[in-house]
């Protein structure tokens, strides 16, 4: 690919969403190859990532990155944390696995765990499929609350196609008006689905983007297709930033699995050469640095 020319400019990126394996510490029990998800291509990504394999050429400068867990223990997942903050030398802040259907009392010992790591500013529990299963359990919304109170961000997995999962996430952040989510992989939208009215992904932004305590990261386009183009990155990126405002929309890369379409380099050059100039300070930098406190 041709080097991006920008007018000599330097294009800061803060990643605000990665992940780092290590095999030969952590557990990745999704990684193995006798367990789901049973990907063709899952081999590519079964091996060790440390940030060495995340740097960024000129002009292109990486200035942190924010690590979503990874399965390297999910019964103690302060382990996971400990394991960052030996090995990655670039500012990061850590969005940690905390498991929302707990009960309360042993939420709130989880939290208070994960809280002794100044690095954590977040926790992620996939929802995906189960969204509305797990959101409409009363516990879950006391456990939102435990962390709308901490401060902390709620890194939310779903697909916010699903009216009814978005509507029951909807009247809980009308409960719990500070609690701060941030939705991962642009709601998880098919490759079909454009910006229309009557389409769904695009009715789950307009009921979110209501919510000032809402943002939504960008990224994950290999999961709806290995060979996804770059004009559904742009239209839906755009799209996001149309309906959620310039600063609650974040550009990541969910590597290594961005490595199922293309080298981490090449991803982000991708991003920068389909978004105009005037987004992409907000987009690759500003917006994460903001909402997750990395630095």
């Amino acid at each position: 690919m041709a080097a991006i020319q920008r007018n000599n400019m330097t294009i800061k990126v803060i990643d605000p969403h990665i992940h780092l394996f290590d095999l030969t510490a952590g557990d990745y029990h999704w990684l193995k190859p006798e367990n789901p998800p049973f990907w063709q291509d899952k081999a590519l990504i079964y091996r060790s990532f440390s940030c060495r394999d995340i740097c960024l050429d000129s002009p292109l400068s990486l200035n942190g990155v924010v690590h979503i867990e990874a399965g390297f223990d999910n019964q103690n997942p302060q382990r996971e944390i400990e394991y960052l903050q030996r090995s990655v030398k670039l500012p990061f802040s850590s969005v940690a696995l905390a498991d929302i259907t707990l009960a309360p009392d042993l939420f709130a010992q989880a939290i208070e765990g994960l809280l002794t790591h100044n690095t954590v500013v977040g926790v992620r529990y996939i929802l995906d499929e189960q969204a509305l299963a797990i959101l409409s359990l009363s516990h879950v919304q006391v456990n939102l609350e435990l962390l709308a109170h901490k401060g902390l961000v709620f890194d939310c997995q779903m697909p916010i196609a699903n009216k009814k999962a978005v509507s029951k996430l909807c009247e809980i952040l009308t409960l719990v008006p500070t609690l701060k989510v941030v939705i991962n992989h642009a709601g998880s939208p098919h490759e079909l689905d454009k910006a229309a009215d009557d389409n769904h992904w695009y009715q789950g932004l307009k009921m979110l983007s209501v919510f000032p305590t809402v943002a939504i990261k960008c990224s994950g386009w290999e999961m709806i297709s290995r060979s996804y183009s770059v004009t559904l990155l742009r239209e839906m990126t755009l799209t996001c930033v149309d309906v959620f405002g310039l600063e609650r929309v974040m550009l990541a890369s969910n590597f290594p699995l961005c490595l199922f379409s293309q080298p981490y380099q090449t991803y982000w050059q991708i991003v920068v050469d389909a978004i105009p100039n005037s987004l992409l300070d907000n987009l690759c930098y500003l917006n994460a640095k903001k909402w997750y406190n990395v630095g």
